[in-house]
């Protein structure tokens, strides 16, 4: 049962950077994997996902200022953020694409001055 740990959250002001690591407690090189982001009083939505090769595509809403990418050696999928929102402000998880189970906890994003 894959299992995984998102951090790399914090507070940052409008133009900022954060990249969020997603650790693998199981072996996560054989999936498709995802980030994902829930605002306050909405519903989570796709953010980017990348292949097990390393193709990574994104959504509209972050493409160019998103990029998805992954360690297979560290077992880990990071999302490099730059040029941050307020509207970015939300819960970030990642989980294999497809895949159904118990996500993990996410970590917090807040995009404030």
């Amino acid at each position: 049962q894959v299992q995984v740990v998102e951090s790399g959250g914090g507070l940052v002001q409008p133009g900022g950077s954060l990249r969020l690591s997603c650790e693998g407690s199981t072996t996560l090189s054989p999936y498709t994997m995802a980030w994902y982001r829930q605002a306050p009083g909405k519903a989570r939505e796709f953010i980017a996902r990348i292949t097990p090769d390393g193709s990574g595509t994104s959504s509209d809403s972050v493409k160019g200022r998103f990029t998805i990418s992954r360690d297979n050696a560290k077992n880990t999928i990071y999302l490099q953020m730059n040029d941050l929102k307020p509207e970015d402000t939300g819960v970030y998880y990642c989980w294999p694409w497809g895949i159904v189970g118990r996500w993990g906890k996410g970590t917090q994003v807040t995009v404030s001055s």
